[in-house]
């Protein structure tokens, strides 16, 4: 996915441009010997923001030509996004791009027919009027964002940076990804299945946040962690944790671990020549094959695809994300 586009119309936000700018349009040498070639797409005289024009000699037929298409924010859901931008986009990806939309720009990708039998997500303000116009799409109002493959959306503003974070993830591996997380001074990983918000946030009585939990936990995978340790920690019964934790994150405490499990494994993996055996017993898998068994089942490919795939080059191995 070398080429990645943004499309631009009249009266889109400035923000999630921005965050796609600068995750997209800033060259990494350091990091990858091949950054993405990126482009800014808009029709004459669009504004951004209501501030600023978008200059760029680059129409949006230039879609067609990229290999991500990014769909920021429509001006307004209540009208229907631009035809000029529908078409484009739908060619785009019959043209074989991967397109990835940013809060309500899924209203622009299900308009293009993208979303049709599709599970996605819109910022959760949002999500019944897409799901009332569009009864051919499966909306998830819950979650951060989407992966579908050809496909991808994410709820409102910051979730717009998980997605894209995300995307270089599956392009350049772990270690870029969360040198690029750091340097924006985000979190690194925000799994797209967490919470888009928390209706009611509720803190243990005389015990530590959810959030010194998690903490906890990420220094201990190693150990065999049990739901029961999480609540003793977090001075709760094992029943209050679990509906504390899915209100928060999105998914259960033992859905949790093993995901943090995984994405450290994918670290390691980039990071270090240790053996798939030592990172199992590393990461609290207990052996190579229950390793393999879920790496494969979360990420398509066993671990040792993954290290070919991914390993980290003398540049990377610093950036490599500890915890």
């Amino acid at each position: 996915m070398a080429s990645v586009a943004l499309a631009v119309t009249d009266g889109m936000p400035l923000l999630e441009l921005a965050a796609a700018c600068a995750i997209f349009g800033t060259e990494r040498p350091d990091l990858v010997d091949t950054w993405y070639d990126f482009t800014v797409c808009a029709p004459a005289g669009a504004q951004v923001g209501g501030w600023f024009h978008a200059d760029t000699p680059h129409g949006l037929d230039a879609l067609a030509a990229a290999d991500t298409v990014i769909v920021p924010p429509c001006d307004d859901v209540e009208v229907p996004p631009p035809a000029d931008l529908v078409d484009a986009v739908r060619a785009a990806h019959e043209g074989g791009a991967r397109v990835a939309s940013i809060c309500t720009g899924a209203f622009t990708l299900a308009a293009a027919g993208l979303l049709d039998g599709r599970r996605a997500t819109t910022h959760w303000l949002h999500a019944d009027l897409l799901a009332a116009r569009y009864p051919g799409v499966e909306v998830d109002p819950r979650v951060l964002y989407v992966d579908e493959g050809s496909v991808l959306t994410s709820a409102g503003r910051a979730a717009g940076i998980d997605l894209c974070l995300h995307l270089v993830r599956t392009d350049h591996g772990t270690a870029v990804a969360n040198a690029v997380a750091r340097r924006l001074v985000v979190a690194p990983h925000r799994s797209g299945g967490q919470a888009q918000f928390i209706a009611a946030p509720v803190q243990p009585d005389n015990g530590p946040g959810l959030a010194e939990v998690l903490a906890w936990a990420l220094e201990r995978l190693d150990q065999p962690l049990t739901v029961t340790d999480l609540a003793r920690r977090a001075h709760m019964s094992s029943r209050n944790l679990g509906r504390h934790f899915t209100a928060v994150t999105g998914t259960t405490p033992l859905q949790w671990l093993l995901t943090q499990r995984l994405h450290r494994a994918q670290e390691l993996l980039e990071s270090t020549d240790d053996s798939v055996d030592h990172i199992a017993a590393r990461v609290g898998m207990g052996s190579a094959a229950t390793l393999r068994r879920h790496f494969n089942r979360a990420f398509g490919v066993p671990p040792d695809t993954y290290r070919r795939t991914f390993r980290a080059d003398p540049r990377r191995e610093e950036v490599a994300y500890a915890g």
